[in-house]
Protein backbone atom coordinates (compact mmCIF):
# COMPACT_ATOMS: atom_id res chain seq x y z
CA UNK A 1 0.00 0.00 0.00
CA UNK A 2 1.16 3.52 -0.82
CA UNK A 3 0.18 6.98 0.37
CA UNK A 4 -2.82 8.52 -1.39
CA UNK A 5 -2.86 12.12 -2.62
CA UNK A 6 -5.68 14.30 -3.87
CA UNK A 7 -7.53 17.62 -3.59
CA UNK A 8 -9.93 19.04 -1.07
CA UNK A 9 -12.83 20.24 -3.22
CA UNK A 10 -12.80 20.92 -6.95
CA UNK A 11 -9.77 22.81 -8.29
CA UNK A 12 -9.85 25.60 -10.84
CA UNK A 13 -8.28 23.34 -13.49
CA UNK A 14 -11.24 20.96 -13.23
CA UNK A 15 -13.68 23.70 -14.28
CA UNK A 16 -11.23 25.17 -16.81
CA UNK A 17 -11.21 21.75 -18.53
CA UNK A 18 -14.97 22.07 -19.06
CA UNK A 19 -16.23 19.93 -16.19
CA UNK A 20 -19.10 21.20 -14.06
CA UNK A 21 -20.17 18.60 -11.48
CA UNK A 22 -18.44 16.69 -8.69
CA UNK A 23 -19.78 13.42 -10.19
CA UNK A 24 -17.16 13.95 -12.92
CA UNK A 25 -14.18 14.52 -10.66
CA UNK A 26 -13.12 10.89 -9.97
CA UNK A 27 -12.61 10.33 -13.72
CA UNK A 28 -10.70 13.62 -13.98
CA UNK A 29 -8.52 12.66 -10.99
CA UNK A 30 -7.93 9.33 -12.71
CA UNK A 31 -6.23 11.15 -15.61
CA UNK A 32 -3.79 12.59 -13.06
CA UNK A 33 -3.43 9.24 -11.28
CA UNK A 34 -4.54 10.90 -8.03
CA UNK A 35 -6.24 8.54 -5.59
CA UNK A 36 -7.94 10.69 -2.93
CA UNK A 37 -10.68 13.33 -2.85
CA UNK A 38 -12.33 15.22 -0.02
CA UNK A 39 -15.90 16.27 -0.78
CA UNK A 40 -16.72 19.64 0.76
CA UNK A 41 -19.84 20.02 2.92
CA UNK A 42 -18.28 23.01 4.66
CA UNK A 43 -21.25 25.32 3.92
CA UNK A 44 -23.84 22.71 4.82
CA UNK A 45 -24.84 19.19 3.82
CA UNK A 46 -26.92 19.73 0.71
CA UNK A 47 -26.04 16.87 -1.63
CA UNK A 48 -28.82 14.53 -2.79
CA UNK A 49 -28.63 10.78 -2.23
CA UNK A 50 -28.63 10.02 -5.95
CA UNK A 51 -25.68 12.34 -6.57
CA UNK A 52 -23.71 11.02 -3.60
CA UNK A 53 -24.20 7.43 -4.79
CA UNK A 54 -22.98 8.36 -8.28
CA UNK A 55 -19.85 10.04 -6.89
CA UNK A 56 -19.17 6.93 -4.83
CA UNK A 57 -19.59 4.65 -7.84
CA UNK A 58 -17.24 6.76 -9.94
CA UNK A 59 -14.69 6.94 -7.12
CA UNK A 60 -14.71 3.14 -6.82
CA UNK A 61 -14.28 2.82 -10.59
CA UNK A 62 -11.20 5.06 -10.65
CA UNK A 63 -9.67 3.95 -7.35
CA UNK A 64 -10.26 7.21 -5.48
CA UNK A 65 -10.55 7.12 -1.67
CA UNK A 66 -13.26 9.46 -0.38
CA UNK A 67 -13.55 11.62 2.71
CA UNK A 68 -15.98 14.40 3.61
CA UNK A 69 -15.31 17.75 5.26
CA UNK A 70 -18.23 18.41 7.61
CA UNK A 71 -19.83 21.88 7.95
CA UNK A 72 -17.89 24.74 9.50
CA UNK A 73 -20.99 25.43 11.62
CA UNK A 74 -20.13 22.51 13.94
CA UNK A 75 -19.20 23.53 17.46
CA UNK A 76 -18.58 20.85 20.05
CA UNK A 77 -17.12 23.32 22.53
CA UNK A 78 -20.31 25.30 23.08
CA UNK A 79 -22.70 25.02 26.02
CA UNK A 80 -25.56 26.52 23.95
CA UNK A 81 -28.31 23.89 23.74
CA UNK A 82 -29.52 25.03 20.31
CA UNK A 83 -26.02 24.95 18.79
CA UNK A 84 -25.44 21.52 20.34
CA UNK A 85 -28.57 20.23 18.63
CA UNK A 86 -27.59 21.76 15.29
CA UNK A 87 -24.09 20.30 15.63
CA UNK A 88 -25.51 16.81 16.13
CA UNK A 89 -27.67 17.23 13.02
CA UNK A 90 -24.66 18.37 10.95
CA UNK A 91 -22.77 15.27 12.02
CA UNK A 92 -25.64 12.88 11.37
CA UNK A 93 -26.29 14.37 7.91
CA UNK A 94 -22.57 14.15 7.10
CA UNK A 95 -22.52 10.50 8.18
CA UNK A 96 -25.56 9.75 6.06
CA UNK A 97 -23.88 11.27 3.00
CA UNK A 98 -20.69 9.35 3.76
CA UNK A 99 -22.71 6.14 3.83
CA UNK A 100 -24.32 6.94 0.46
CA UNK A 101 -20.99 7.92 -1.07
CA UNK A 102 -18.82 5.21 0.43
CA UNK A 103 -16.59 7.75 2.20
CA UNK A 104 -14.82 6.35 5.25
CA UNK A 105 -13.70 9.56 7.00
CA UNK A 106 -15.39 12.77 8.11
CA UNK A 107 -13.18 15.74 8.93
CA UNK A 108 -14.49 18.32 11.39
CA UNK A 109 -13.46 21.34 13.46
CA UNK A 110 -14.02 21.09 17.21
CA UNK A 111 -14.97 24.73 17.71
CA UNK A 112 -13.82 28.08 19.04
CA UNK A 113 -13.13 29.18 22.57
CA UNK A 114 -15.45 32.16 22.82
CA UNK A 115 -15.11 33.46 26.38
CA UNK A 116 -14.55 30.01 27.85
CA UNK A 117 -11.47 28.70 29.54
CA UNK A 118 -9.65 26.26 27.24
CA UNK A 119 -9.97 23.40 29.74
CA UNK A 120 -13.72 23.95 30.14
CA UNK A 121 -14.19 24.08 26.37
CA UNK A 122 -12.31 20.78 25.98
CA UNK A 123 -14.56 19.13 28.56
CA UNK A 124 -17.57 20.31 26.54
CA UNK A 125 -16.04 18.74 23.42
CA UNK A 126 -15.51 15.38 25.11
CA UNK A 127 -19.02 15.36 26.56
CA UNK A 128 -20.55 16.26 23.19
CA UNK A 129 -18.58 13.54 21.42
CA UNK A 130 -19.70 10.87 23.88
CA UNK A 131 -23.32 11.84 23.21
CA UNK A 132 -22.71 11.95 19.47
CA UNK A 133 -21.11 8.50 19.40
CA UNK A 134 -24.16 7.10 21.21
CA UNK A 135 -26.43 8.70 18.59
CA UNK A 136 -24.28 7.31 15.76
CA UNK A 137 -24.65 3.84 17.23
CA UNK A 138 -28.43 4.19 17.61
CA UNK A 139 -28.81 5.42 14.03
CA UNK A 140 -26.63 2.53 12.81
CA UNK A 141 -24.18 4.91 11.15
CA UNK A 142 -21.07 3.28 12.62
CA UNK A 143 -18.02 2.24 10.61
CA UNK A 144 -17.03 5.74 9.51
CA UNK A 145 -14.11 7.52 11.19
CA UNK A 146 -14.63 10.98 12.70
CA UNK A 147 -11.47 13.02 12.25
CA UNK A 148 -10.96 16.16 14.39
CA UNK A 149 -8.63 18.59 12.66
CA UNK A 150 -5.64 20.48 14.03
CA UNK A 151 -6.44 24.16 13.65
CA UNK A 152 -4.50 27.23 12.59
CA UNK A 153 -5.72 30.00 14.89
CA UNK A 154 -4.91 30.66 18.52
CA UNK A 155 -8.57 31.16 19.49
CA UNK A 156 -9.66 27.76 18.14
CA UNK A 157 -9.56 24.38 19.82
CA UNK A 158 -7.38 22.01 17.85
CA UNK A 159 -3.77 21.93 18.96
CA UNK A 160 -2.07 18.63 18.21
CA UNK A 161 -2.28 17.72 21.89
CA UNK A 162 -6.01 18.56 22.06
CA UNK A 163 -6.81 16.54 18.94
CA UNK A 164 -4.88 13.53 20.20
CA UNK A 165 -6.58 13.74 23.60
CA UNK A 166 -10.00 13.68 21.93
CA UNK A 167 -9.01 10.72 19.74
CA UNK A 168 -8.30 8.57 22.80
CA UNK A 169 -12.07 8.53 23.52
CA UNK A 170 -12.93 6.01 20.77
CA UNK A 171 -11.34 3.86 18.08
CA UNK A 172 -13.63 5.69 15.63
CA UNK A 173 -11.87 8.99 16.30
CA UNK A 174 -8.63 9.52 14.36
CA UNK A 175 -6.74 12.79 13.78
CA UNK A 176 -6.70 15.04 10.78
CA UNK A 177 -3.26 16.59 10.99
CA UNK A 178 -3.21 19.83 9.01
CA UNK A 179 0.46 20.76 8.66
CA UNK A 180 -0.39 24.15 7.17
CA UNK A 181 -2.42 24.94 10.27
CA UNK A 182 0.33 23.68 12.58
CA UNK A 183 2.84 25.82 10.66
CA UNK A 184 0.62 28.88 11.13
CA UNK A 185 -0.31 28.43 14.76
CA UNK A 186 3.32 27.81 15.81
CA UNK A 187 4.58 30.87 13.98
CA UNK A 188 6.49 29.03 11.26
CA UNK A 189 7.50 25.60 12.52
CA UNK A 190 7.21 22.36 10.52
CA UNK A 191 9.83 23.04 7.88
CA UNK A 192 12.26 20.17 8.58
CA UNK A 193 12.10 16.39 8.43
CA UNK A 194 12.70 16.23 12.17
CA UNK A 195 9.66 18.40 12.91
CA UNK A 196 7.40 16.34 10.66
CA UNK A 197 8.72 13.08 12.12
CA UNK A 198 8.00 14.34 15.63
CA UNK A 199 4.29 14.61 14.77
CA UNK A 200 4.07 11.07 13.43
CA UNK A 201 5.98 9.80 16.46
CA UNK A 202 3.68 11.64 18.86
CA UNK A 203 0.59 10.19 17.18
CA UNK A 204 2.12 6.73 17.32
CA UNK A 205 2.96 7.10 20.99
CA UNK A 206 -0.59 8.05 21.97
CA UNK A 207 -2.81 6.31 19.40
CA UNK A 208 -0.63 3.51 18.07
CA UNK A 209 1.70 2.94 15.13
CA UNK A 210 -1.06 1.94 12.68
CA UNK A 211 -2.93 5.22 13.21
CA UNK A 212 0.32 7.14 12.74
CA UNK A 213 1.19 5.21 9.60
CA UNK A 214 -2.20 5.85 7.97
CA UNK A 215 -2.93 9.40 9.12
CA UNK A 216 -5.44 11.69 7.48
CA UNK A 217 -3.46 14.78 6.51
CA UNK A 218 -4.22 18.22 5.10
CA UNK A 219 -1.36 20.08 3.45
CA UNK A 220 -1.16 23.55 1.92
CA UNK A 221 0.99 26.70 2.15
CA UNK A 222 -0.49 29.18 4.61
CA UNK A 223 0.18 32.83 5.33
CA UNK A 224 -0.11 33.66 9.02
CA UNK A 225 -0.07 36.50 11.55
CA UNK A 226 0.38 36.54 15.33
CA UNK A 227 -3.14 35.17 15.68
CA UNK A 228 -2.37 32.28 13.34
CA UNK A 229 -3.77 31.39 9.91
CA UNK A 230 -4.55 34.26 7.51
CA UNK A 231 -5.06 32.60 4.11
CA UNK A 232 -4.14 29.61 1.93
CA UNK A 233 -1.72 29.95 -0.98
CA UNK A 234 -0.19 27.60 -3.58
CA UNK A 235 3.09 25.75 -3.94
CA UNK A 236 4.16 28.44 -6.45
CA UNK A 237 3.93 31.10 -3.72
CA UNK A 238 6.54 31.89 -1.10
CA UNK A 239 4.77 30.48 1.92
CA UNK A 240 5.36 27.42 4.08
CA UNK A 241 5.36 24.75 5.10
CA UNK A 242 7.49 23.12 2.39
CA UNK A 243 6.14 19.80 1.19
CA UNK A 244 9.49 18.20 0.29
CA UNK A 245 10.63 17.27 3.83
CA UNK A 246 7.14 16.02 4.67
CA UNK A 247 7.04 13.73 1.63
CA UNK A 248 10.60 12.58 2.33
CA UNK A 249 9.57 11.47 5.83
CA UNK A 250 6.61 9.50 4.47
CA UNK A 251 8.80 7.72 1.92
CA UNK A 252 11.69 7.07 4.31
CA UNK A 253 9.58 5.80 7.20
CA UNK A 254 7.08 3.80 5.14
CA UNK A 255 4.12 5.96 6.16
CA UNK A 256 1.04 5.65 3.94
CA UNK A 257 -1.19 8.62 4.85
CA UNK A 258 -4.12 10.00 2.88
CA UNK A 259 -2.94 13.49 1.97
CA UNK A 260 -5.56 16.07 1.01
CA UNK A 261 -4.15 19.22 -0.53
CA UNK A 262 -5.99 22.46 0.24
CA UNK A 263 -3.95 24.92 -1.83
CA UNK A 264 -5.91 27.90 -3.13
CA UNK A 265 -7.29 26.70 -6.48
CA UNK A 266 -4.30 24.53 -7.43
CA UNK A 267 -5.01 21.74 -4.97
CA UNK A 268 -4.92 18.96 -7.60
CA UNK A 269 -1.69 20.18 -9.26
CA UNK A 270 -0.04 20.55 -5.86
CA UNK A 271 -1.28 17.12 -4.75
CA UNK A 272 0.24 15.76 -7.96
CA UNK A 273 3.58 17.43 -7.14
CA UNK A 274 3.61 15.70 -3.74
CA UNK A 275 2.63 12.38 -5.27
CA UNK A 276 5.30 12.57 -7.98
CA UNK A 277 8.00 13.26 -5.40
CA UNK A 278 6.71 10.47 -3.15
CA UNK A 279 6.72 7.92 -6.00
CA UNK A 280 10.21 8.92 -7.11
CA UNK A 281 11.56 8.52 -3.56
CA UNK A 282 9.78 5.18 -3.06
CA UNK A 283 11.20 3.84 -6.32
CA UNK A 284 14.73 4.85 -5.31
CA UNK A 285 14.59 2.67 -2.19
Amino acid sequence: MRAQFGPGGNPEAFYAAGYKASVEIPAWLGTLKLTAYEYQCTRGVNIKEETAIKIGQQAAKYGVKLSIHAPYYISLSTDDVKIIGNTQNHFLKSLEVARWMGADRIVFHMGGLGKQDRKVAMENVKRALFTLLELVDKRELTGIYLCPETMGKQNQLGSLEEVLAVCTLSEWLIPTVDFGHLHAVTGGKYTTEEEFEAVFDKVGEILGKEVAKNLHIHFSPIEFTKGGEKRHWTFADEFGPPYEPFVAVCAKRGFTPRVICESAGTQAADAKAMQDLYVSLIEQK
